[in-house]
């Protein structure tokens, strides 16, 4: 009429509805898990999100990001001494509420809502093993950091060697505190690397454990995400190395898998178990061999006692870290 032209109420036109209520994205190994997908990534990549969700909650991600696992210590050439755990990379969880799954003790790292771009992917190494004999009195080496966006989870502390007679190193700080070496003369306490660095809330990881003075006891274990490493004990010659820390769980991939857990100090007569939760690596004792952190779990290396030439060549690798993304699809 003369004061109302034509109203719109239904165009029928295709690019006028509501056809994108959820995020579509590229990247890594995609699974699904109820009306979610899981983008799984145990190498550098890149995660692309080709279309963000109309519904801004769905844009709301889930995901875990694990560093790399801190190689065990090495033992003295030609001696007995014995090397602490690998601590185990740092662990950040965060689980959105459009996504329900059982998530570990450790969610609230913080939300990432996701834009239409690509997030690089950053898989974080395990601390490469020390090759037998050692010319270094520093801790082992360190695992590298996994990275997600705004999260970067620190790579695990190596656990400290021996190098002389009168060393005692302490493990290296990380994401979990690496296990300090056992002492050989009764100059020094060391103590495991501290965890949860740099800072962070929940926490990363926790601290490797320490050694008593004296040569009396065995080396300490590395710190997991969900327990500090063991302290090794004594005495002589039934030293015991410390356990690693014990790791944690989460469902985000639709069951169950630990990740983060330290790797076992080393014993002259027992060797420093790994936690049976997140892939750490059993110490070595002078009638056992230790290993290495399993890949993708960001477990720390056990450590390396000796004289033992059938197990000489080095010390144990921590584990490759982790990168995990889940998303409402359906």
């Amino acid at each position: 009429d003369s004061t109302q032209g034509w109203l719109v109420t239904d165009d029928g036109l295709q690019s006028s509805a509501d056809n994108n209520p959820y995020v579509q994205a590229t990247g890594g190994t995609i699974t699904t898990c109820g009306n979610d997908k899981i983008h799984t990534f145990t190498a550098p990549g890149s995660f692309t999100v080709c279309a963000a969700a109309n519904s801004a909650p769905n844009n709301v991600v889930s995901y875990i990001v694990v560093g790399g696992g801190g190689a065990g210590g090495l033992n003295i050439p030609n001696n007995t001494g014995m090397g602490g755990g690998g601590g185990a990379g740092g662990f950040i969880e965060d689980q959105s509420p459009v996504t329900p799954y059982t998530a570990s003790p450790l969610d609230g790292g913080g939300p990432i809502t996701v834009t239409a771009t690509t997030y690089p992917i950053t898989i974080g190494a395990g601390g490469a093993g020390i090759l037998y004999p050692s010319n270094s009195d520093a801790p082992a080496n360190s695992g590298s950091a996994s990275t997600f966006s705004t999260i970067s989870s620190a790579g695990g502390g190596g656990g400290g060697n021996i190098f002389t007679s009168s060393d005692h190193d302490s493990g290296a700080n990380g994401g979990s505190g690496g296990g300090s070496s056992q002492v050989l003369d009764s100059s020094g306490t060391p103590s495991g690397g501290s965890g949860n660095t740099p800072p962070v809330s929940p926490p990363q990881g926790q601290p490797g454990g320490g050694s008593g003075p004296n040569n009396i006891n065995g080396s300490g274990g590395g710190g997991g995400a969900g327990g500090a490493g063991a302290n090794g004990v004594g005495p002589q010659p039934n030293g015991t190395g410390g356990a690693g820390g014990a790791g944690v769980a989460s469902s985000i991939t639709g069951s169950p898998v630990g990740y983060a857990g330290g790797g076992g100090g080393a014993g002259n007569a027992t060797r420093g178990a790994a936690n049976p939760v997140g892939g750490g690596g059993n110490g070595m004792s002078y009638s056992a061999c230790g290993s290495a952190g399993t890949a993708n779990t960001g477990g720390g290396g056990g450590g390396m006692t000796g004289p033992n030439p059938a197990y000489s060549s080095g010390s144990f690798s921590g584990g490759s870290g982790i990168v995990i993304i889940r998303y409402k699809y359906q």
